[in-house]
């Protein structure tokens, strides 16, 4: 019997979570490997009494504004250092000395300097997201093919006009890889944000389970993460099919949706 590729996909995940129900069941694994089954139930406990939406909602908080903020900078900057060169003289080594640095690392300047609330986490996470759109962003606008721009100033285009019209629609793909990329940053620096000196959120969740031994509570905030980690990329990618609609029909991307 032939199985559908729509099924295919499932076949392995859904071997590995038996073999991880089995063996968790049995005792067959460390205990610290809480069987699936176990770790639905107690995210379904902390749904009902509302400890899992008390620890969300500062999470989205966190990581929706300094998102937001960390590409909007990274936008501006990049399209302000693409476009001119004493801007890009100026930012440039600064980007090229810092962007190495793992910005975990700088976590105990921010909660110097703005204390452990919610501005720390915020900002170190728009912190974060910068560097990856500033660079995609920059890259994206000189990467633009020049014939584009000399045709329209060629029929009598404004700079503005041609920078909304030309420029910026033709580095959008790479720009929104930029963004992607600091999606995926921003969730790991929330995380490492919140472990430490934090009073709520879905990493205190997770290092509440760790310190009880409830690995099961441990493991039901790590699920959390990773489902708000994917229903932000698949929001994030909708809008990129809705922005660059035009862009990727015909292309093995629209051919695989």
């Amino acid at each position: 019997m032939k199985i559908a590729p729509a099924l295919q996909r499932w076949i392995v995940p859904v071997f590995l979570l038996g073999i991880w129900e089995i063996g968790g069941r049995t005792d067959l694994l460390p205990k610290y490997l809480s069987a699936p089954s176990w770790i639905l139930t107690a995210l379904a406990e902390i749904a009902v009494d509302g400890e899992l939406f008390r620890a969300l909602a500062p999470s989205l908080f966190h990581i929706s504004l300094g998102f937001l903020i960390g590409i909007l900078g990274g936008i501006l900057w990049g399209l302000a250092a693409a476009l001119s060169r004493k801007i890009s003289q100026f930012i440039d080594p600064l980007v090229a000395f810092i962007f190495p640095v793992p910005k975990v690392a700088f976590l105990p300047i921010f909660l110097l300097l703005f204390g452990l609330g919610h501005f720390s986490k915020i900002s170190m996470i728009a912190f974060s997201i910068f560097f990856p759109v500033f660079i995609s962003s920059r890259q994206a606008i000189l990467s633009v093919n020049k014939t584009l721009v000399w045709a329209g100033k060629n029929m009598g285009a404004r700079q503005t006009t041609i920078l909304r019209r030309v420029v910026l629609p033709a580095a959008a793909p790479q720009l929104f890889a930029g963004i992607r990329i600091g999606l995926a940053q921003a969730f790991i620096v929330l995380f490492a944000t919140e472990i430490i000196g934090s009073r709520a959120g879905l990493g205190v969740l997770i290092t509440a389970g760790d310190d009880s031994a409830r690995f099961d509570l441990m493991f039901a905030g790590i699920l959390m993460f990773a489902l708000l980690g994917f229903v932000s990329d698949r929001l994030l990618m909708a809008i990129r099919r809705r922005v660059l609609r035009g862009q990727i029909i015909g292309t093995l991307e629209e051919g695989a949706r």
